[in-house]
Order: C-alpha cells, then sequence, then structure tokens
C-alpha cells in the first residue's frame, strides 16, 4: 500500500476527545486509548470500533505519520518488494471512527487513568491498551551504542533503519563479508535473522556477488526453523553462510564501528563491509516506565483477556507482553488484539466474551520460490497462553509446496495489511 496523506485531528478536536463523546443510551460513551500503531495497536483499534456496539470511543496516540511493517522488510532488503509496499497510512482508521492522535505518548498515569501526551496534554481512559513494541538495549554489545546504529545498523524497527541497511547491503562488494549479530531470546520475530541472512544471499547470487559471505554470531545454541534454514543455506547458497554459535565463536566480545571489526573468541572480522547488530530487546520503554514490565523487561498480562496483570484498566498486547507460548510477531499480535478488543468491551458494555483462543503463523523466505512457516493454536491455561496444536514445514519439501507457502504468505501480509488499514 502506497504511502498516502495521513487524516489528522484539528487542534480543536484534540482538545475535546476526553470529553466530548456522544451519548448511547443515555450516557456517555466508555473511552478507550490504544497506545502504539503498530500491528497490534492498529488491529485492537479496528476491532473496537467495529464491534463496539456504537458504545465505545476509540482514540489511538500514534507520532509517526505511516505505519512502517518491519515484517516483510526482508523481502524489501532481498529487492523482492517495493519500500512501499511495507507503509500504511492511518486514513482507513480514521475512516473506520477510529480518533487518531499525531503525538506520542508521554507517559501513562495510572491513578488518574490519563496518557499525558508529548505536548504536556492529557487523555482520560476508561480502558487504556499499549502495543508499544520494542525497545532495543543499546548497551548489551560492547562497542556499540545508539549514535553507532548510523553505521552498524539494527533495522529492527522499521522505517529509516531499514533503508539504511539496503544501501549498506547494496554496496557489498563481490567477496566482501557481512557479519549479523543475532540478538538473545526473546526478541521481535525469532526466525528474522536467518530469513534475513538467506534474503541477502540470494540478492548477492543475484547480483554478481556470490562470493561474499555471511557471518551469524549467534549468542544462542538453536534458533527457529533451524534445520529448515540449514537445509535451504547448504542447497541454495552453499559456502555463503556460516552460522557461529556460542561454541564456535566463543562469544561476542566487542565491535569497533569505525573500522567495521567485530570480534568473538574465536575469531576477529577485521573490516567487515557490513555489520548488522540486532540487540537484545525488551517491552517498549512507555511501558516499563509506567511499571507495567517485571523484572525480565517484558510485561505479564492474564492469557484469558490480555489484561495486564499490574493494573486491570490496562490491557497490553504485541511484541511487549509476556505471551506464554506465542512468539513474538504481527500474526500473532493481530491475534491478541481480537481477544483484547473483545474483553475491552465486555468490560464496558453488556456484551460478554467468548474464551480466549489465539493463532500464530510465521512464514520465512529462503529464496524468493522458497517459504517455510511454523505456527500454532493457543488457549489460555493457568493464566498463561499455553499451545495446544503445532505444525511446521518439513526438510525435504517439494517445490511446489514451497512455493504455496509464498503465496500464503503474501496473501495474510495482503489481508491483514486490509482488516487494519484498508
Amino acid at each position: 500500500m502506497a504511502l498516502t496523506r495521513r487524516a489528522l485531528l484539528g487542534a480543536g478536536a484534540l482538545s475535546l476527545l476526553p470529553v466530548a463523546a456522544p451519548a448511547v443510551l443515555g450516557r456517555a460513551r466508555a473511552r478507550v486509548v490504544v497506545v502504539g500503531g503498530g500491528a497490534g495497536g492498529a488491529s485492537v483499534a479496528r476491532a473496537l470500533a467495529a464491534d463496539g456496539a456504537g458504545a465505545l470511543a476509540v482514540t489511538v496516540v500514534e507520532p509517526r505519520p505511516a505505519y512502517t511493517a518491519c515484517f516483510r522488510s526482508n523481502l524489501y532488503l532481498g529487492g523482492l518488494v517495493p519500500f512501499d509496499s511495507l507503509v500504511h497510512a492511518y486514513d482507513g482508521l480514521a475512516r473506520a471512527g477510529v480518533a487518531v492522535v499525531p503525538q506520542a505518548a508521554g507517559a501513562i498515569d495510572r491513578d488518574r487513568r490519563e496518557v499525558v501526551l508529548a505536548d504536556g496534554g492529557r487523555l482520560a481512559y476508561d480502558r487504556l491498551v499499549l502495543s508499544p513494541g520494542i525497545a532495543l538495549d543499546y548497551d548489551c554489545v560492547p562497542g556499540w551504542s545508539q549514535a553507532a546504529e548510523e553505521i552498524m545498523p539494527h533495522a529492527w524497527t522499521g522505517g529509516a533503519q531499514t533503508r539504511l541497511l539496503r544501501r549498506k547491503f547494496d554496496a557489498v562488494p563481490d567477496g566482501g563479508v557481512i557479519v549479523i549479530i543475532a540478538p538473545p531470546n526473546p526478541y521481535r520475530c525469532p526466525p528474522a535473522p536467518y530469513e534475513r541472512a538467506s534474503l541477502m544471499a540470494q540478492r548477492l547470487k543475484a547480483t554478481g556477488r556470490g562470493r561474499a559471505k555471511i557471518f551469524i554470531i549467534d549468542p544462542k545454541d538453536k534458533f527457529s526453523k533451524q534445520g529448515l534454514f540449514q537445509e535451504g543455506w547448504e542447497a541454495r547458497y552453499p559456502g555463503m553462510i556460516e552460522w557461529m554459535a556460542p561454541d564456535i565463536a566463543d562469544g561476542l566480545k566487542s565491535v569497533d564501528p569505525k573500522t567495521g571489526t567485530v570480534v568473538t573468541g574465536f575469531e576477529t572480522y577485521a573490516h567487515a563491509d557490513l555489520v548488522n547488530v540486532i540487540p537484545a530487546q525488551s517491552a517498549g520503554a512507555i511501558a516499563r516506565a509506567a511499571g507495567l514490565a517485571d523484572r525480565s523487561g517484558w510485561c505479564p498480562i492474564d492469557g484469558g483477556s490480555m489484561v495486564s496483570r499490574m493494573d486491570p484498566n490496562v490491557f497490553i498486547l504485541g511484541d511487549a507482553a509476556i505471551a506464554g507460548d506465542m512468539p513474538k510477531s504481527a500474526f500473532a499480535a493481530n491475534s491478541q488484539a481480537h481477544v483484547a478488543a473483545r474483553a475491552v468491551r465486555a468490560g464496558l458494555t453488556d456484551r460478554p466474551a467468548p474464551e480466549a483462543r489465539y493463532a500464530n503463523i510465521c512464514w520465512s523466505l529462503i529464496a524468493a520460490d522458497d517459504a517455510v512457516k511454523v505456527g500454532g493454536v493457543y488457549v489460555p491455561a493457568n493464566g498463561r497462553i499455553t499451545e495446544v496444536e503445532r505444525f511446521i514445514s518439513q526438510t525435504g519439501e517439494a517445490a511446489d509446496v514451497r512455493r504455496a507457502g509464498v503465496v500464503e504468505g503474501e496473501r495474510w501480509s495482503t489481508g491483514l495489511a486490509a482488516e487494519i488499514f484498508g
């Protein structure tokens, strides 16, 4: 979907949002404020507006003029889709009756049930839904920093970083060296670093740079879909991708952005042509500042509703939540959003919420015509989200099965964008 002009609220309308909701059945509409306009936040706002029976006034607080998806951004990096296909404006939310406030949320005043905006204004809420995404730990890699992300990009948030990594990748010469530093668990989209390496290798081959090498320095001793990826790398990119587990690399020791050097206990990669540092992560800063995260840095929730265990008036979903057996993915965030929307609606109206049930599928491309997937069905059990069904692609699958997976992933992405932003 191409970037279009965002539907913005006028200043006068913004000042009235907390108090100007029309009456339904003789009373003011209940106020739901959603912080974050990504896959989770936009999904819950759209669901509440569509299924609130006119009883809810829904407001999204989001400073960005459009949402730039991280999911499928590896396809842009690999030259398979244009950048504009990742960008989705908020006009569709506005047309659906959602008020979109183009500001950052500066803080959450839980005692007063208000969101404090960047300009000092306040939005009162009856229920708050937080989908703040992730925060990056800039101190987890010795030698790397927030300033260094302009030299050694992470591209783990959509937008400028995605474009920067693509520019640096396009400049890698034949015979060049790329180092991907993978993050520790848990992190956004577990298969993504390995899909990134796959699509980098494909583009390198397609552009006459097949002698380049990609080293993945990993703090984990295994990773999502490992057998599938390694089978694909051996068949399609022999000698191009080398995964360095902790017992092989002996741990990451430091990086030097000035020289492009990566030091492990096993080897020093001097003057690498591209270093992609994907750091450790935690829940978005606003959730942690509001006291909604535990010692892990992520936000505990009740698996039956996505309500925060720290505050019954706050729901947390998407990457920021401790979602039990569910991975941190856009599919999962959308599934959680529908559960949360029904729970919010039930708490503010007389409509009951059905029993929670979640789903997730993650498609990963090993090549343009080769997609593998993993997914599951989840239900609440003992307060957490528990997997009850699981499926995963198998090694040695036929080429037509893998091509069908590519189509499935494309249809899901198109359908999700239409559901939320269309």
